[in-house]
């Protein structure tokens, strides 16, 4: 089948576009990160604020009749006029806090909605592509990155819908932006029909099913890795620039919430994509199992998940142990689907550069 030029045309335009658009969402999304850091400041500002006159209230009630505990007033309140004496900033009023709040959320809903019109035209790029050479749009490594990122997006827009789970889009968009960006330069390919090898039945059963479970991976080994930073920096006790990088994040236990449940709803996509590729292996190559380069770190990603989510389940483990194990599944993922079928010979090598 001859390949429709300016679908191609019109496919690559909106992968770009998407990108571009991102790029823009993740901007906004970095404001709304440094507000929100500051609206946690001010919180605890606020805090350590009350705490401090409850302690000057208590020393006033001790005092004797008449006689003055410190720059502060008969209500028990430090007035600005004693903090303006002591060179210090004015008191941080729950006004104040709520107002760095909203600004926050302005430029988060801004970059959600940025976000979304992003997606949107990403998916259009995967459907123009696929329109394009009359075939399902994964068939070389640029349409596999592709697919994999809008993916990933569209669910992490599903699954980090709520507020406290904004702080998440930083993270998720550089590391989708940095697949994109490589999958779009290096690896970029014209549409063009699929290699004979890849002309089966089982081409879109098996891919598909993959590219879905290997992206919602992305979100849970994310989640993993913040997870740690939030571990190594307690709320409340943050410090230094891993610190500064915490704070805004929710608490532990809600990361490991969103890094568990994404990785118990990808484990059986992925598992039964390897399956469904032994069956296509037998129907190609007259065997289910062969130990290819691919097949192999296939099976080790599959074991590397199947232990976080032992770990994460048995008692016994730490969290901290299944988070790693977790982001190491994810780290060898992407090392398959990198070196293993750019660099390394072997059957799959035809789903690289062509």
């Amino acid at each position: 089948m001859p390949v429709n030029s300016t679908l191609a045309y019109f496919s690559d335009l909106s992968f770009r576009t998407a990108f571009v658009i991102y790029v823009i969402a993740l901007l906004f999304f970095i404001a709304y990160y440094i507000r929100q850091k500051s609206a946690v400041d001010a919180k605890e500002e606020l805090g350590a604020q009350q705490k401090a006159l409850v302690s000057v209230g208590a020393d006033s009630a001790d005092a004797a009749p008449g006689e003055s505990t410190s720059d502060v007033d008969a209500d028990g309140k430090d007035n600005g006029k004693n903090r303006r004496r002591r060179g210090e900033d004015a008191p941080v009023t729950q006004e104040d806090v709520e107002k760095r709040e909203k600004r926050a959320d302005t430029f988060g809903t801004w970059g959600e909605m940025i976000l979304y019109v992003g997606i949107a035209v990403h998916i259009a790029s995967v459907f123009l592509r696929g329109l394009s050479a009359g075939r399902f749009p994964w068939g070389n490594m640029y349409e596999y990155i592709s697919i994999f990122c809008a993916i990933a997006l569209a669910v992490a827009a599903v699954v980090l819908r709520n507020r406290e789970y904004r702080v998440f889009w930083p993270f998720i968009l550089t590391g989708v932006l940095i697949l994109m960006f490589y999958g779009g330069t290096a690896l970029y390919s014209e549409s063009a029909p699929v290699v004979p090898a890849l002309q089966s039945f089982w081409f879109p059963i098996h891919v598909s099913t993959v590219v879905i479970g290997a992206s919602i991976f992305l979100i849970s080994g994310f989640a993993s890795l913040l997870y740690l930073i939030r571990m190594g920096q307690p709320m409340g006790k943050e410090k230094g620039i891993m610190g500064a990088i915490a704070k805004p994040l929710p608490s532990a236990k809600k990361l490991d919430t969103v890094a568990y449940r994404t990785a118990i709803w990808a484990f059986p996509l992925f598992t039964l994509g390897i399956v469904l590729g032994a069956i296509w292996a037998e129907a190609a190559w007259g065997r289910f199992w062969g130990w290819d380069p691919k097949e192999t770190v296939s099976f080790v990603t599959w074991i590397l998940y199947a232990g976080y989510l032992h770990a994460r389940a048995t008692s016994g483990w730490k969290n901290q142990m299944a988070a790693w194990i977790n982001i190491v599944a994810f780290a060898t993922n992407i090392f398959n689907l990198f070196f293993i079928n750019i660099v390394v010979s072997g059957l799959h090598s035809y789903a690289g550069l062509n």
